[in-house]
Protein backbone atom coordinates (compact mmCIF):
# COMPACT_ATOMS: atom_id res chain seq x y z
CA UNK A 1 0.00 0.00 0.00
CA UNK A 2 1.06 3.17 -0.62
CA UNK A 3 2.71 5.88 1.72
CA UNK A 4 1.01 8.99 2.66
CA UNK A 5 2.72 12.09 2.86
CA UNK A 6 2.03 15.46 4.25
CA UNK A 7 3.59 19.04 3.21
CA UNK A 8 3.49 21.02 5.69
CA UNK A 9 3.86 24.40 3.71
CA UNK A 10 3.97 26.65 6.70
CA UNK A 11 6.24 29.63 7.46
CA UNK A 12 5.85 29.36 11.24
CA UNK A 13 7.48 26.09 13.01
CA UNK A 14 4.87 25.96 16.00
CA UNK A 15 2.01 25.98 13.31
CA UNK A 16 3.82 22.93 11.42
CA UNK A 17 4.01 20.79 14.55
CA UNK A 18 1.14 21.45 15.46
CA UNK A 19 -0.61 20.15 11.89
CA UNK A 20 1.92 17.57 12.35
CA UNK A 21 0.99 16.11 15.55
CA UNK A 22 -3.16 15.78 13.78
CA UNK A 23 -1.93 14.63 11.18
CA UNK A 24 -0.24 11.64 12.99
CA UNK A 25 -2.89 10.92 15.32
CA UNK A 26 -4.60 10.52 12.16
CA UNK A 27 -2.18 7.76 10.49
CA UNK A 28 0.23 9.53 8.48
CA UNK A 29 3.26 7.87 7.52
CA UNK A 30 5.88 10.75 5.88
CA UNK A 31 6.32 14.29 7.87
CA UNK A 32 7.71 16.93 5.13
CA UNK A 33 9.38 20.03 5.93
CA UNK A 34 8.14 22.33 3.38
CA UNK A 35 10.15 24.50 1.20
CA UNK A 36 8.22 27.39 2.90
CA UNK A 37 9.10 26.03 6.63
CA UNK A 38 12.80 25.20 5.84
CA UNK A 39 13.24 29.09 4.24
CA UNK A 40 11.34 30.13 7.06
CA UNK A 41 12.92 28.36 10.23
CA UNK A 42 15.56 26.58 8.60
CA UNK A 43 17.21 23.07 9.58
CA UNK A 44 15.30 23.60 12.92
CA UNK A 45 12.39 22.16 11.41
CA UNK A 46 13.83 19.27 10.71
CA UNK A 47 15.18 18.87 13.61
CA UNK A 48 12.26 19.26 15.62
CA UNK A 49 10.50 16.89 13.30
CA UNK A 50 12.86 14.35 13.59
CA UNK A 51 12.84 14.87 17.66
CA UNK A 52 9.38 14.52 17.82
CA UNK A 53 8.28 12.05 15.65
CA UNK A 54 11.75 9.85 15.50
CA UNK A 55 9.32 6.86 14.09
CA UNK A 56 7.53 9.08 11.01
CA UNK A 57 9.88 9.09 8.20
CA UNK A 58 10.84 12.91 7.87
CA UNK A 59 11.17 14.43 4.49
CA UNK A 60 13.24 17.76 4.18
CA UNK A 61 11.92 19.20 0.92
CA UNK A 62 14.82 21.48 -0.06
CA UNK A 63 13.99 22.26 -3.95
CA UNK A 64 18.23 22.40 -3.91
CA UNK A 65 19.06 24.07 -7.31
CA UNK A 66 23.24 23.75 -6.45
CA UNK A 67 25.34 22.89 -3.94
CA UNK A 68 23.65 19.21 -4.13
CA UNK A 69 26.29 17.50 -1.60
CA UNK A 70 26.33 20.38 0.67
CA UNK A 71 22.37 21.02 1.14
CA UNK A 72 21.86 17.12 0.99
CA UNK A 73 24.49 16.51 3.93
CA UNK A 74 22.95 19.34 6.14
CA UNK A 75 19.15 17.72 5.41
CA UNK A 76 20.50 14.35 6.56
CA UNK A 77 22.82 15.34 9.79
CA UNK A 78 19.32 17.25 10.71
CA UNK A 79 17.56 13.97 11.02
CA UNK A 80 15.81 14.16 7.04
CA UNK A 81 15.54 10.28 5.99
CA UNK A 82 14.76 11.94 2.61
CA UNK A 83 16.02 14.91 0.90
CA UNK A 84 14.43 16.26 -2.25
CA UNK A 85 16.05 17.88 -4.73
CA UNK A 86 14.94 19.90 -7.87
CA UNK A 87 15.38 17.53 -10.93
CA UNK A 88 15.82 20.76 -12.94
CA UNK A 89 19.05 21.14 -11.37
CA UNK A 90 22.64 20.35 -13.23
CA UNK A 91 23.68 16.30 -13.26
CA UNK A 92 26.33 16.97 -11.41
CA UNK A 93 23.99 18.29 -8.44
CA UNK A 94 22.16 15.59 -8.57
CA UNK A 95 24.83 13.05 -9.06
CA UNK A 96 26.22 15.03 -5.74
CA UNK A 97 23.09 14.75 -3.78
CA UNK A 98 22.87 11.34 -4.21
CA UNK A 99 26.20 10.40 -3.23
CA UNK A 100 25.56 12.37 0.00
CA UNK A 101 22.38 10.65 1.40
CA UNK A 102 23.65 7.28 0.60
CA UNK A 103 26.59 8.28 2.96
CA UNK A 104 24.17 8.89 5.69
CA UNK A 105 21.77 6.75 4.77
CA UNK A 106 18.53 8.59 3.06
CA UNK A 107 17.06 8.49 0.07
CA UNK A 108 17.31 11.02 -2.73
CA UNK A 109 13.94 12.38 -3.99
CA UNK A 110 13.95 14.55 -6.95
CA UNK A 111 11.11 16.96 -7.68
CA UNK A 112 10.41 17.22 -11.60
CA UNK A 113 8.59 20.77 -11.07
CA UNK A 114 9.17 23.20 -14.21
CA UNK A 115 11.04 20.36 -15.84
CA UNK A 116 10.10 20.83 -19.60
CA UNK A 117 10.37 17.14 -20.34
CA UNK A 118 9.15 15.52 -16.92
CA UNK A 119 9.18 12.06 -17.98
CA UNK A 120 12.67 11.88 -19.43
CA UNK A 121 14.55 13.91 -16.91
CA UNK A 122 12.91 11.47 -13.69
CA UNK A 123 14.52 9.20 -15.84
CA UNK A 124 17.78 10.31 -15.94
CA UNK A 125 18.23 11.21 -12.56
CA UNK A 126 17.53 7.87 -11.53
CA UNK A 127 20.53 7.16 -13.40
CA UNK A 128 22.39 9.70 -11.44
CA UNK A 129 21.07 7.99 -8.25
CA UNK A 130 17.46 9.44 -7.21
CA UNK A 131 15.25 6.65 -5.65
CA UNK A 132 12.45 8.33 -5.80
CA UNK A 133 10.92 10.60 -8.90
CA UNK A 134 8.77 13.11 -7.75
CA UNK A 135 5.45 13.79 -10.63
CA UNK A 136 4.81 17.44 -9.49
CA UNK A 137 2.63 20.53 -10.67
CA UNK A 138 3.27 23.51 -8.43
CA UNK A 139 0.24 25.52 -6.70
CA UNK A 140 0.91 27.82 -9.32
CA UNK A 141 0.23 25.23 -11.91
CA UNK A 142 -2.96 24.18 -10.20
CA UNK A 143 -4.26 26.92 -9.71
CA UNK A 144 -4.61 27.31 -13.40
CA UNK A 145 -6.01 23.32 -13.31
CA UNK A 146 -2.73 21.36 -14.00
CA UNK A 147 -2.32 18.20 -12.63
CA UNK A 148 0.19 15.55 -11.52
CA UNK A 149 -1.11 11.86 -11.89
CA UNK A 150 -0.47 11.82 -15.99
CA UNK A 151 3.34 12.28 -15.12
CA UNK A 152 3.63 9.82 -12.66
CA UNK A 153 1.42 6.98 -14.64
CA UNK A 154 3.87 7.61 -17.85
CA UNK A 155 6.93 7.37 -15.31
CA UNK A 156 5.74 4.16 -13.93
CA UNK A 157 5.61 2.31 -17.10
CA UNK A 158 9.57 3.24 -17.77
CA UNK A 159 11.02 3.42 -14.37
CA UNK A 160 12.05 1.24 -11.38
CA UNK A 161 12.47 3.91 -9.00
CA UNK A 162 9.96 4.91 -6.60
CA UNK A 163 7.71 7.32 -7.78
CA UNK A 164 5.92 10.05 -5.30
CA UNK A 165 3.02 12.39 -6.59
CA UNK A 166 2.50 15.81 -5.72
CA UNK A 167 -0.31 18.36 -6.37
CA UNK A 168 -3.64 18.85 -5.31
CA UNK A 169 -3.95 15.38 -4.22
CA UNK A 170 -7.14 15.37 -2.19
CA UNK A 171 -10.00 12.60 -0.89
CA UNK A 172 -11.56 12.63 -4.42
CA UNK A 173 -8.11 11.57 -6.65
CA UNK A 174 -6.12 10.16 -4.32
CA UNK A 175 -7.10 6.33 -5.20
CA UNK A 176 -6.00 7.04 -8.46
CA UNK A 177 -2.66 8.65 -7.87
CA UNK A 178 -2.19 5.31 -5.86
CA UNK A 179 -2.56 3.16 -8.67
CA UNK A 180 0.74 4.78 -10.26
CA UNK A 181 2.31 5.68 -7.25
CA UNK A 182 4.39 4.72 -3.94
CA UNK A 183 3.77 7.79 -2.19
CA UNK A 184 1.68 10.47 -2.23
CA UNK A 185 1.81 13.61 -0.80
CA UNK A 186 -1.01 15.75 0.65
CA UNK A 187 -0.78 19.33 1.27
CA UNK A 188 -4.03 21.62 1.84
CA UNK A 189 -6.23 18.65 1.70
CA UNK A 190 -4.83 18.06 5.48
CA UNK A 191 -3.49 21.12 6.77
CA UNK A 192 -6.50 23.41 5.34
CA UNK A 193 -9.13 21.07 6.89
CA UNK A 194 -10.49 22.10 10.11
CA UNK A 195 -10.14 18.99 11.66
CA UNK A 196 -6.51 17.48 10.10
CA UNK A 197 -6.73 13.57 11.98
CA UNK A 198 -10.15 13.47 10.57
CA UNK A 199 -9.06 14.18 6.85
CA UNK A 200 -6.10 12.03 7.34
CA UNK A 201 -8.11 9.60 8.73
CA UNK A 202 -10.51 10.22 5.13
CA UNK A 203 -7.20 9.85 2.84
CA UNK A 204 -5.73 6.57 4.54
CA UNK A 205 -9.47 5.05 4.43
CA UNK A 206 -9.70 5.89 0.83
CA UNK A 207 -6.18 4.71 0.11
CA UNK A 208 -6.77 1.33 2.07
CA UNK A 209 -10.18 0.74 0.54
CA UNK A 210 -9.33 1.88 -3.00
CA UNK A 211 -12.78 4.07 -2.80
CA UNK A 212 -12.28 7.86 -3.26
CA UNK A 213 -14.61 10.11 -0.71
CA UNK A 214 -16.52 12.81 -2.59
CA UNK A 215 -15.91 16.57 -1.42
CA UNK A 216 -16.18 19.77 -2.51
CA UNK A 217 -13.31 20.97 -0.33
CA UNK A 218 -10.49 21.60 -2.18
CA UNK A 219 -12.04 21.17 -5.45
CA UNK A 220 -10.38 23.06 -8.10
CA UNK A 221 -12.42 24.98 -10.37
CA UNK A 222 -13.27 25.55 -14.05
CA UNK A 223 -14.61 28.27 -16.85
CA UNK A 224 -18.43 26.84 -16.00
CA UNK A 225 -17.98 27.58 -12.35
CA UNK A 226 -16.55 30.85 -12.03
CA UNK A 227 -19.89 33.09 -10.92
CA UNK A 228 -20.01 30.47 -8.53
CA UNK A 229 -16.99 30.91 -6.98
CA UNK A 230 -16.36 34.69 -7.29
CA UNK A 231 -20.19 34.30 -5.52
CA UNK A 232 -18.45 32.34 -2.58
CA UNK A 233 -15.94 34.11 -1.64
CA UNK A 234 -15.16 38.11 -0.85
CA UNK A 235 -13.66 41.11 -3.07
CA UNK A 236 -11.05 41.36 -0.57
CA UNK A 237 -10.50 37.92 -0.99
CA UNK A 238 -9.73 38.06 -4.75
CA UNK A 239 -7.67 41.24 -4.00
CA UNK A 240 -5.47 39.57 -1.99
CA UNK A 241 -5.30 36.94 -4.89
CA UNK A 242 -5.04 39.48 -7.17
CA UNK A 243 -2.21 41.01 -4.72
CA UNK A 244 -3.99 44.07 -4.24
CA UNK A 245 -4.92 44.53 -8.23
CA UNK A 246 -7.92 45.39 -9.65
CA UNK A 247 -10.20 47.18 -7.43
CA UNK A 248 -12.24 49.98 -8.84
CA UNK A 249 -11.88 53.15 -6.77
CA UNK A 250 -14.42 55.99 -6.60
CA UNK A 251 -17.19 53.92 -7.54
CA UNK A 252 -19.81 52.47 -4.75
CA UNK A 253 -21.74 49.37 -4.56
CA UNK A 254 -25.19 51.82 -4.00
CA UNK A 255 -27.04 48.77 -2.15
CA UNK A 256 -24.48 46.50 -1.12
CA UNK A 257 -25.73 43.70 -3.20
CA UNK A 258 -23.22 40.74 -4.34
CA UNK A 259 -22.43 40.72 -8.13
CA UNK A 260 -20.30 38.68 -10.37
CA UNK A 261 -20.23 38.06 -13.93
CA UNK A 262 -18.23 38.95 -17.13
CA UNK A 263 -18.05 42.73 -18.15
CA UNK A 264 -19.83 43.82 -21.48
CA UNK A 265 -18.45 47.36 -21.50
CA UNK A 266 -19.92 50.77 -23.02
CA UNK A 267 -18.00 53.99 -23.18
CA UNK A 268 -20.62 56.93 -23.37
CA UNK A 269 -20.42 60.55 -22.39
CA UNK A 270 -21.70 62.53 -19.60
CA UNK A 271 -25.49 62.14 -19.79
CA UNK A 272 -25.37 60.39 -22.88
CA UNK A 273 -27.33 57.44 -21.50
CA UNK A 274 -27.74 55.53 -25.69
CA UNK A 275 -24.80 53.07 -25.71
CA UNK A 276 -25.92 52.13 -22.02
CA UNK A 277 -29.04 51.39 -23.06
CA UNK A 278 -28.41 49.61 -25.95
CA UNK A 279 -25.94 47.41 -24.51
CA UNK A 280 -28.38 46.28 -22.95
CA UNK A 281 -29.46 44.35 -26.34
CA UNK A 282 -26.04 42.80 -27.12
CA UNK A 283 -25.47 41.32 -23.20
CA UNK A 284 -25.84 37.39 -22.74
CA UNK A 285 -27.35 36.68 -18.94
CA UNK A 286 -25.01 36.97 -16.57
CA UNK A 287 -23.23 40.19 -17.98
CA UNK A 288 -21.95 42.78 -16.04
CA UNK A 289 -22.82 46.26 -17.73
CA UNK A 290 -20.04 48.49 -16.75
CA UNK A 291 -19.94 51.98 -17.80
CA UNK A 292 -17.29 54.70 -18.73
CA UNK A 293 -19.48 57.74 -18.75
CA UNK A 294 -16.27 59.84 -17.93
CA UNK A 295 -16.91 60.40 -14.28
CA UNK A 296 -19.69 62.67 -15.03
CA UNK A 297 -22.47 64.34 -12.56
CA UNK A 298 -25.90 63.40 -15.16
CA UNK A 299 -27.06 60.33 -14.70
CA UNK A 300 -26.83 57.51 -17.81
CA UNK A 301 -28.41 54.89 -16.17
CA UNK A 302 -32.12 55.08 -14.29
CA UNK A 303 -35.35 52.95 -12.62
CA UNK A 304 -36.38 52.02 -16.38
CA UNK A 305 -32.85 50.80 -17.68
CA UNK A 306 -32.71 48.77 -14.49
CA UNK A 307 -36.03 47.12 -15.09
CA UNK A 308 -34.93 45.81 -18.62
CA UNK A 309 -31.87 44.81 -17.36
CA UNK A 310 -33.72 42.47 -14.68
CA UNK A 311 -35.82 41.09 -17.76
CA UNK A 312 -32.79 40.41 -19.71
CA UNK A 313 -31.09 38.99 -16.52
CA UNK A 314 -28.05 41.19 -16.11
CA UNK A 315 -25.87 40.30 -12.67
CA UNK A 316 -25.02 43.80 -12.13
CA UNK A 317 -24.50 47.31 -13.22
CA UNK A 318 -21.50 49.80 -12.97
CA UNK A 319 -21.28 53.18 -14.04
CA UNK A 320 -18.19 55.45 -13.90
CA UNK A 321 -20.75 58.45 -13.71
CA UNK A 322 -23.87 59.22 -12.79
CA UNK A 323 -27.47 57.11 -12.02
CA UNK A 324 -30.92 58.40 -10.99
CA UNK A 325 -34.27 56.85 -9.16
CA UNK A 326 -31.62 55.01 -6.86
CA UNK A 327 -34.76 54.72 -4.58
CA UNK A 328 -36.52 52.64 -7.49
CA UNK A 329 -33.89 50.88 -8.34
CA UNK A 330 -33.36 49.80 -4.82
CA UNK A 331 -36.86 48.59 -4.56
CA UNK A 332 -35.94 46.22 -8.04
CA UNK A 333 -32.89 44.79 -5.68
CA UNK A 334 -30.43 45.44 -9.17
CA UNK A 335 -26.81 45.62 -7.92
CA UNK A 336 -26.13 48.79 -9.16
CA UNK A 337 -22.65 50.86 -8.53
CA UNK A 338 -21.97 54.17 -9.27
CA UNK A 339 -19.42 57.36 -8.60
CA UNK A 340 -22.41 59.79 -8.63
CA UNK A 341 -26.14 60.20 -8.22
CA UNK A 342 -28.20 62.80 -9.73
CA UNK A 343 -31.88 63.70 -10.03
CA UNK A 344 -30.82 64.60 -14.18
CA UNK A 345 -30.11 63.07 -16.85
CA UNK A 346 -28.44 63.89 -20.27
CA UNK A 347 -30.25 63.18 -23.54
CA UNK A 348 -29.40 59.67 -26.23
CA UNK A 349 -27.26 61.49 -28.30
CA UNK A 350 -25.42 57.89 -29.13
CA UNK A 351 -21.92 58.75 -28.77
CA UNK A 352 -19.57 56.25 -27.75
CA UNK A 353 -19.29 52.43 -28.45
CA UNK A 354 -20.19 49.20 -27.05
CA UNK A 355 -17.72 46.55 -26.01
CA UNK A 356 -14.26 48.90 -26.18
CA UNK A 357 -11.30 48.59 -23.96
CA UNK A 358 -12.08 51.16 -20.88
CA UNK A 359 -11.08 52.78 -17.87
CA UNK A 360 -13.21 52.30 -14.91
CA UNK A 361 -12.36 53.84 -11.56
CA UNK A 362 -9.06 53.51 -12.78
CA UNK A 363 -8.99 50.23 -14.04
CA UNK A 364 -8.71 48.91 -17.25
CA UNK A 365 -11.77 46.55 -18.17
CA UNK A 366 -12.16 45.04 -21.25
CA UNK A 367 -15.56 42.89 -22.34
CA UNK A 368 -15.39 39.10 -21.02
CA UNK A 369 -13.02 40.37 -17.77
CA UNK A 370 -14.79 39.06 -14.32
CA UNK A 371 -16.52 42.06 -12.37
CA UNK A 372 -17.04 41.15 -8.70
CA UNK A 373 -18.93 43.43 -6.33
CA UNK A 374 -20.04 43.29 -2.71
CA UNK A 375 -20.44 45.51 0.21
CA UNK A 376 -16.37 46.16 0.06
CA UNK A 377 -16.04 47.47 -2.99
CA UNK A 378 -15.39 45.97 -6.85
CA UNK A 379 -12.74 43.99 -8.19
CA UNK A 380 -11.71 43.16 -11.59
CA UNK A 381 -10.22 40.22 -13.01
CA UNK A 382 -8.55 39.81 -16.29
CA UNK A 383 -10.22 37.34 -18.18
CA UNK A 384 -7.26 34.99 -18.80
CA UNK A 385 -6.33 35.05 -14.94
CA UNK A 386 -9.97 34.21 -14.03
CA UNK A 387 -10.10 30.52 -13.36
CA UNK A 388 -6.74 30.93 -11.43
CA UNK A 389 -7.40 33.67 -9.23
CA UNK A 390 -11.07 32.16 -8.45
CA UNK A 391 -9.06 29.28 -7.33
CA UNK A 392 -6.44 31.39 -5.58
CA UNK A 393 -9.30 33.76 -3.61
CA UNK A 394 -10.92 30.34 -2.47
CA UNK A 395 -7.64 29.47 -1.22
CA UNK A 396 -7.14 32.66 1.10
CA UNK A 397 -11.17 32.14 2.35
CA UNK A 398 -9.54 28.79 3.15
CA UNK A 399 -6.61 30.25 5.59
CA UNK A 400 -8.46 33.02 6.76
CA UNK A 401 -10.61 29.85 7.87
CA UNK A 402 -8.01 28.62 9.81
CA UNK A 403 -6.79 31.82 11.58
CA UNK A 404 -10.34 32.33 12.60
CA UNK A 405 -10.18 28.95 14.31
CA UNK A 406 -6.85 30.22 16.22
CA UNK A 407 -8.63 33.21 17.47
CA UNK A 408 -11.82 31.65 18.57
CA UNK A 409 -9.44 28.95 20.36
CA UNK A 410 -7.97 32.49 22.50
CA UNK A 411 -5.16 33.67 20.69
CA UNK A 412 -5.00 36.86 19.39
CA UNK A 413 -4.65 38.47 15.89
CA UNK A 414 -1.21 39.25 16.68
CA UNK A 415 -0.26 35.73 17.91
CA UNK A 416 -1.83 34.01 14.97
CA UNK A 417 -0.11 35.97 12.10
CA UNK A 418 3.27 36.28 13.95
CA UNK A 419 3.46 39.93 14.24
CA UNK A 420 6.06 40.34 16.33
CA UNK A 421 8.18 37.76 14.64
CA UNK A 422 8.00 39.34 11.25
CA UNK A 423 7.93 42.88 11.93
CA UNK A 424 10.82 45.07 10.68
CA UNK A 425 13.42 45.67 13.00
CA UNK A 426 15.02 49.38 13.06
Amino acid sequence: MAFLQVALDFVDLERALKAAEEAVAGGVDWLEAGTPLIKSEGMNAVRELKRRFPSKVIVADMKTMDTGSLEAEMACKSGADVVSILAAADDKTVKEAAVACKRYGAKLMVDLIGCAKPVERGIACERLGAEIICAHAGIDQQMAGITSIAIARDLARKTKARIAIAGGINSENIVEAAKCADVLIVGGAITKAGDATKATRILKAAIKSRKPVRSELYKKYGEKDLAKVFLKVSTPNISDALQHRGEIRGVKNLFGLKFAGPALTVRTYDGDWAKPVEALEKAEPGTVLVIDAQGGQKAVWGELASNSAIVRKIAGVVVDGAVRDVDEIRVLKLPVCARNISSASGDPKGWGEIGPEIACGGVKVRSGDWVVGDENGIVVVPAEEAVEMANRALDVLERENRLRAEIRRGKTLSEVAYLKKWEKVG
